[in-house]
This record gives structure tokens, C-alpha cells and sequence, in this order.
């Protein structure tokens, strides 16, 4: 199965093999990775190809500390979406609790959790950064993944955090005080897994800059796209499906394409899934004719088109299946409750409004 994640992850790859005298482009295309895609906020890639990347970059170019540079010069806005959401939190706690809900979005094989104290020290807790990766080589992508973290939370607090000890599941991959001088702090290696350990009272601090607007918006979006954890590359398929009904024809070639990936691994990461590309589409295409259907005055002929069927008469055979019901049945019964629903709210702004205790007295009541 191959866990996929948004290729965004490598941002900064390129220029930094680079500076270091490799060919970032040629680097990245040896392990499939189309360049581009890094620049993309939809592109994807398999865990694999990234986590060997950055492998292959440190060996080849004699940089053992290579995931810890680019951790040092990326941005947040690698997350996408989810960076307005974590930056603009209220709390540093809150800001962690939705990266422990939503970081799949954007790597399906990275979580974080926040966790008790291995050490049990009183007022310490601990932030645990899973890397679900099966080859345990990736030290690398370990490195870059609890170096961002780290950055993360001190950018949101302005500076030094009070980080007290970083665990690392691996051996010292630069000279260990190259660890020492990134995180601030004891660095210790060959650990049971990734942790940072810091003052449990940060999370109730502010966020730096945060506006609290932004973060509900980018949490209402959060929570209407990526509902399901387990779903995540069937939600991006699906929001690349809902785009290609408007701008081009949506075959797996197509959204494929749209996702910087192959057909092929497309399909092995949805099977993942327990999905296909078809069952997708079906979805999309079934939900997008509803809307269209009751919502619009567009006729059977321009509907058929717009969800990639060919022909009016595959539309009414698809709608049948979906509903038991034709297309222009849909749209009259559909009409036909908005009126209703209509001439209901106008009687109830019409009504005298009851007092609170008639109200209540009325939910108490018995009934018979």
C-alpha cells in the first residue's frame, strides 16, 4: 500500500541540493517526483520516494544534517490549508490539537499527539511526531519532521519555548551537537520515538499574530473537506474530481495529472483505502447532479455534460440507480418541498411567539 503525502513536504529541496552542488531537479525525478509538484498545494507523492529523497541528498552530498536544513528554510505555508488554521489558533494548545486532528491532509503517514511525560517530571509533557514510514531508514525525513514541528511552536511563541529534551528513534546522523545547537536543547538518540518534551503551561499561551476569524473560516473549510482520517487521498480525489467537472473532462488521467501523480499510484493509494476511482467519481457525479438538479434551471442536456456522462439518457439511468427516481422527478418533488418549506416560514414569523414559560411548559408537558 503506498502512503501518499503532499509533495509539498520537499519544498526548498531543489534550491538546497543545489547550494550543496548536486541537481535538485534531476534528484527528485530519480525517485519520480515530478519538480513541479513541490510548488504544487495539491501535488502528491508516495512516503517512499520522498523519505528516499532526502535519504540519497544527504549521502550523495556529504550532508549528514540535510534534514535539518531544509526544516531550517521552509515556510508554514508547505501545510496548505492547514497553515492558516495552526497559525492563526487561539492557543499554542489549540493550534496542536488541530494538527493532531488534520496533519493527514497533508502527509497520510505523519501524526503528532500530544502525550504524558516518559519522565514523569512534574509540569512536562510531551509532544510525540509519528512517522508511519515502514522503512526505518528514513532518519532523515525524521529529522525534518520533528525539526519543522520545533520550529513551528517557536514561531508561534515568539522564540525559545522552554524545550527541555528531544527524542530521536535513530543515531546521530551529523555530529550531535549540530542537534544540540537546531532544537536548543539535550538531544537524545536511539530513543523508543520522536518526542519533545517542554513546559506543559505553553499550551495555554497565545498564538503570535493569530486572528481568530481566519482560524474558524480555515477550520470550517477543514472540517467540510477532510472529515475522515482514514480517507485522506480519497478526499483530495474527490475535490480534484469537483474541480475537473468544471474545468475538463474528470477520468483518472485527468485527476491524476491534477495531483502531480500516475494513474497507477493513484489507484494503489485509494485501494489503500478500501476505494476506487470509479466509486469516487460515482460519489462526486451523483452528488454534483443532485445540486445541479435543484439548484439550477439548467437543462437535462447542459447537467449531462457538466458531470461527464455523454448522453441524456445516461444521466436518467445513473439518477434511477441513485435515487429510484428520474432526473425531472428529482427537480419537481425538490421544488415542490421549497415551496412548501416556504409558505411554513412565512406562517411562523406570521405566529405570536410564545413566552419562555408557555415555551417550557409545553416541552415538559406529558404526552399522550
Amino acid at each position: 500500500m503506498a502512503t501518499m503525502g503532499r509533495a509539498a513536504t520537499l519544498r526548498g529541496f531543489r534550491e538546497l541540493v543545489d547550494e550543496l552542488g548536486g541537481d535538485g531537479v534531476a534528484l527528485l525525478r530519480r525517485f519520480g517526483i515530478a519538480p513541479e509538484a513541490v510548488d504544487s498545494d495539491d501535488a502528491v507523492a508516495t512516503s517512499e520516494s520522498m523519505g528516499w529523497a532526502l535519504e540519497v541528498a544527504a549521502t550523495e552530498l556529504h550532508c549528514p544534517d540535510f534534514g535539518l536544513r531544509l526544516a531550517e528554510r521552509q515556510d508554514f505555508s508547505v501545510l496548505g490549508p492547514l497553515a492558516v488554521a495552526l497559525l492563526n489558533a487561539p492557543t499554542v494548545g489549540t493550534a496542536l490539537a488541530c494538527a493532531q486532528r488534520y496533519l493527514h491532509i497533508h502527509h497520510a503517514g505523519i501524526s503528532v499527539e500530544l502525550c504524558a511525560d516518559p519522565e514523569q517530571q512534574p509540569g512536562v509533557i510531551s509532544l510525540n511526531y509519528r512517522d508511519m514510514a515502514e522503512v526505518s531508514a528514513f532518519s532523515q525525513g525524521i529529522d525534518h519532521g520533528a525539526g519543522f514541528l520545533h520550529r513551528f511552536v517557536r514561531h508561534g511563541l515568539g522564540g525559545a519555548y522552554g524545550l527541555r529534551t528531544v527524542y530521536l528513534p535513530h543515531p546521530p546522523r551529523a555530529p550531535a551537537a549540530r542537534y544540540a545547537e537546531f532544537f536548543g536543547a539535550d538531544v537524545r538518540f536511539d530513543m523508543p520515538t520522536t518526542l519533545l518534551r517542554f513546559p506543559a503551561e505553553l499550551l495555554a499561551r497565545p498564538m503570535l499574530g493569530s486572528d481568530p476569524m481566519l482560524h474558524t473560516l480555515a477550520m470550517d473549510y477543514l472540517a467540510r473537506n477532510f472529515s475522515e482520517l482514514d480517507r485522506t487521498m480519497t478526499a483530495r480525489v474527490r475535490l480534484a474530481i469537483d474541480r475537473a467537472f468544471l474545468e475538463s473532462t474528470a477520468d483518472i488521467a485527468t485527476v491524476a495529472a491534477m495531483l502531480h501523480t500516475g494513474p497507477r499510484t493513484l489507484q494503489r493509494a485509494l485501494s489503500g483505502e478500501g476505494t476506487t476511482f470509479t466509486a469516487v467519481l460515482d460519489t462526486a457525479r451523483r452528488d454534483a447532479t443532485y445540486r445541479l438538479l435543484l439548484d439550477t434551471d439548467l437543462p437535462l442536456s447542459r447537467i449531462t455534460v457538466l458531470v461527464g456522462l455523454r448522453e441524456q439518457s445516461a444521466l436518467t439511468r445513473v439518477v434511477r440507480r441513485w435515487y429510484g427516481r428520474t432526473p425531472q422527478e428529482i427537480r419537481s418533488q425538490g421544488r415542490a418541498g421549497a415551496v412548501a418549506a416556504t409558505h411554513a416560514n412565512r406562517r411562523a414569523a406570521n405566529a405570536p411567539a410564545e413566552n419562555s414559560h408557555t415555551a417550557l411548559a409545553r416541552l415538559i408537558a406529558p404526552r399522550v
